[in-house]
């Protein structure tokens, strides 16, 4: 806002540049004007045309500024020969003597070839580029409240750093009731204010006056200037002290004790300081009487019993308090006491227990007579008049059996458990003023009878209980809640008899019968038990007995302890599985499939299967989930006939548990002659060709006839006890187990038959259980046999036949189906021949 201003008085100021030339003998002066604060660069004239030099010559001979000043403010430019501004010229920072009427900035200009120098004198004009302001911000003032109406006080004059009429023109005073403000000129021309009261000033109505000065320049725009004036008001003694009321009256009981307060009397004072403070006292029209038998405090007002009152002695008792300050000329105020003596009832109402039955049953009826009290006052009128009473909250009441006899009964039915004992406080008062009581307490104990069930926490019990635990392990405890006493809160624990597959529950668990703790007596096996459900009974030992019972549900918590089982290839203990294959195997041929099984939970029973050993890592691969064994790149000649891998099934628990399979692989080169396929291109597909094509047919045809006409004649001639030996191409496991291309022969009935896993779609073959008894025969054939694959005809071939009792109804139990693909018919046909 300031930068602003500025701006503006420099653009409506009109610059006046003055060349006065000044010859004389010794030098010549030239003389400049501007304004101050003009911008950095602004040009004051041409100092090379005012000089008469040639503009041309001026850096050839180095013409420079040395300015008679700490600072250079300004410099000549050598290819204009123009007097520029470098640094902004305040007038205030330069001319600090408030006195000079004009500011000159003295310059020395010197050129080279001749020697020359040149005086400048710059005179810097002033502009309003500064604010009025106080010497201190807040001025403060005490005056009296007695000073008289047009009492003048100095005040602060503010200052302005500009001269002319850019200085201190005016002040103004924020509008006040009490005070004005009147502007004189000094010698010098400042200005200054003198602060004038023109209403009286009253402490008690407004104890400080708020005021603000304010200074205006005479610039264009003008500026301000404020300070605060803060006027306290000094407090004089113009206010007697008042009473809260002119007169009072004070009812007073006899035999009131000595230094009781009666009453305390009150007085203000407007003023402050020492003119408020107050002294009381007696004036000359209270009795002597009066003064011997209350005391009056001079600093508070209070006034006390001295001696001891009798209401037969004096009834009323008159006095005058007069309250002075303690100002110069002091002021005073009084009030009128009347002090009225009363009858006291000084006589305590008196209760006797005459019968008291303790202790009682807690099932006493309602209405049964408790205690029999009498009451008695020696007072007379309302004094000797007795009311008596007992607590609302109780369950008693009181009734008058005749005068001044009362019976105290039982009112509702009483619980032991709730409240044990009642201590029944029987108050009686008079109807004196103040009334006078008595109280006597007498305590009714209540006897217990078994009225209460026993109580568990929750009316359901969820126990989980890991398996493989030791038996006789604590499960938990069982603790019922009986309010009662003695035999009544003593309880017992039973197990509710109950039959599971024939086994009681007292043989699975125990309860102690004291305490509640749940005992198992057995180890549980997740397995083949996982939850109990049960009653548990708590009676008491009342007569007659109460009992409740609860249900607890007993959850048996699996642990992984059971290792898996690896069920194909299926091996002897500790054995080894030895397949053989085809050297000519593709990549991503399915060689075995590895699966384990876990008794445990879902979570314990996730099985993940890994390499534990592989003779070749880059030949074969691992799915960690469905334990397939793929080959990850056709065999080469520096691959090793034999390959041993070693794969570990390891369940999900923890720690951990597992299993593993070796299965050693033997290379061998396959006796299929292959063909491969060569794609053709349909231009040149000629006749030539397609006449080739039909003819290859035809023959591949007839050889097909001729081939199954062969094996159904060898099925036929087939002995019922034996089983044939597989055909040529067959792969026959070492130890009569299999894994993707192997032979099995088992008599097991329940036994589940090898996973099979058919190559290219990855589904899952697998033989259900056949009757006991029977016998049957799986065989797979080896995929791969070196032909190239396409989509569809590559599926690898699984043919079952199963031997029966009844040879004729063989077809009704085959498990599977056989997937046959033509264009690899020669490479997969596998022959069985069941006896």
């Amino acid at each position: 806002m300031e930068s602003r201003m500025k701006s503006k008085a420099l653009k409506r100021y009109v610059f006046v540049i003055i060349v006065i030339s000044l010859l004389n003998a010794a030098s010549s002066v030239t003389h400049y004007s501007i304004p101050e604060e003009l911008d950095e660069g602004s040009i004051v004239a041409n100092l090379a045309t005012d000089l008469g030099l040639d503009v041309g010559t001026l850096s050839r001979r180095k013409i420079r500024l040395d300015t008679l000043a700490n600072k250079k403010y300004l410099d000549i430019n050598k290819e204009t020969g123009e007097l520029f501004i470098v640094e902004r010229i305040d007038r205030e920072y330069i001319c600090t003597t408030k006195a000079a009427a004009t500011c000159v900035l003295k310059l020395d200009a010197t050129i080279e070839n001749p020697v020359r120098m040149f005086n400048i004198e710059l005179e810097i004009v002033d502009i309003n580029d500064n604010a009025p302001h106080f010497r201190r911000d807040t001025m403060h003032l005490d005056i009296s409240e007695s000073t008289h109406v047009g009492e003048r006080f100095s005040l602060n004059n503010a200052v302005d750093p500009d001269i002319g009429v850019n200085s201190i023109k005016t002040y103004y005073l924020s509008e006040s009731d009490h005070f004005s403000i009147e502007i004189q000129t000094g010698r010098d021309g400042s200005k200054f204010t003198d602060l004038i009261l023109k209403k009286a000033l009253d402490r008690e109505e407004q104890a400080s006056h708020n005021l603000i000065l304010t200074a205006v320049d005479g610039g264009v725009p003008a500026r301000s200037g404020t300070a605060s004036i803060i006027v306290r008001v000094l407090d004089t003694n113009d206010n007697a002290p008042q009473f809260d009321k002119d007169s009072y009256t004070i009812n007073l009981t006899e035999n009131s004790p000595i230094g009781s307060l009666v009453v305390k009397l009150n007085a203000t004072d407007k003023d402050e300081g020492s003119n408020s403070d107050l002294l009381y006292s007696y004036s000359l029209y209270t009795s002597e009487k009066t003064q011997q038998t209350f005391s009056l405090n001079p600093n508070n007002g209070e006034i006390r019993v001295k001696e001891m009152i009798n209401y037969e002695d004096f009834r009323i008792y008159d006095m005058e308090i007069i309250a002075t300050d303690k100002g110069a000329n002091s002021l005073s105020g009084k009030c009128k006491v009347k002090i009225l003596i009363t009858d006291m009832n000084d006589n305590h109402p008196e209760i006797s227990i005459k019968s008291f039955s303790s202790p009682v049953k807690e099932d006493v009826a309602v209405n049964t007579v408790i205690a029999v009290v009498s009451v008695s006052d020696k007072d007379s009128g309302e004094n000797g008049q007795v009311d008596i009473h007992i607590s609302d909250d109780l369950p008693f009441a009181l009734k008058e059996s005749s005068d001044n006899y009362y019976e105290l009964l039982v009112s509702e039915p009483l619980d032991r458990e709730k409240v044990p004992e009642y201590d029944i406080t029987i108050t009686v008062t008079d109807r004196g003023n103040p009334p006078l009581c008595d109280n006597e307490t007498i305590t009714l104990e209540l006897l217990d009878v078994n009225d209460n069930v026993p109580q568990f926490p929750q009316t359901f019990y969820t126990i989980p209980v890991m398996e493989n635990n030791a038996p006789g392990a604590s499960l938990s405890s069982l603790t019922a809640i009986d309010p009662d006493l003695h035999e009544n809160q003593y309880l017992v624990y039973f197990i509710i008899e109950k039959e599971i597959a024939n086994t009681s529950m007292s043989m699975l668990f125990s309860i102690n019968p004291e305490n509640g703790n749940l005992y198992a007596l057995k180890t549980f096996d997740y397995e083949i038990e996982k939850e109990f459900l049960f009653h548990i009974e708590a009676r008491d030992s009342g007569v007659p007995p109460l009992s409740s019972n609860v249900t607890v549900h007993i959850i048996i918590m699996d642990q992984n302890d059971n290792t898996p089982l690896i069920v194909s290839p299926w091996r002897a203990h500790g054995s080894e599985v030895k397949e053989k294959i085809p050297r000519s195997t593709d990549k991503g041929t399915l060689i075995a499939k590895v699966i384990a099984i876990d008794s445990d939970s879902v979570h314990n029973s996730r099985i993940t299967y890994q390499f534990l050993q592989n003779t070749d890592a880059t030949l074969f691969s691992l799915d960690q989930y469905n334990g397939e064994i793929r080959t990850m790149r056709m065999f080469s000649y520096r691959d090793s006939r034999d390959q041993r891998l070693v794969v570990i099934a390891k369940d999900n628990g923890e720690p951990a548990l597992s299993a593993t399979v070796t299965i050693k692989l033997s290379t061998v080169e396959t006796a299929l002659k292959t063909y491969t396929e060569v794609p053709l291109e349909y231009d040149i597909f000629s006749d030539l060709n397609l006449y080739l094509v039909i003819g290859l047919g035809s023959v591949s045809f007839l050889l097909l006839i001729t081939i199954l006409v062969t094996i159904v004649l060898k099925c036929q001639k087939a002995k019922p006890s034996k089983a044939a030996p597989p055909c040529r191409n067959s792969v026959i496991s070492e130890r009569n187990s299999t894994i993707a291309d192997s032979t099995l022969v088992s008599n097991d009935a329940y036994w589940y038959s090898l996973f099979l896993a058919e190559t290219r779609k990855g589904k899952l073959v697998v033989r259900q259980p056949v009757p006991k008894g029977a016998r049957y025969i799986v065989s797979s054939i080896p995929r791969s046999t070196g032909l190239t694959e396409t989509s569809d005809s590559a599926a690898s071939t699984l043919q079952t036949k199963y031997c029966g009792v009844h040879r004729g109804n063989f077809s009704s139990f085959i498990p599977s189906l056989t997937v046959l693909s033509a264009s690899h018919f020669w490479s997969q046909i596998q022959c069985f021949v069941a006896v």
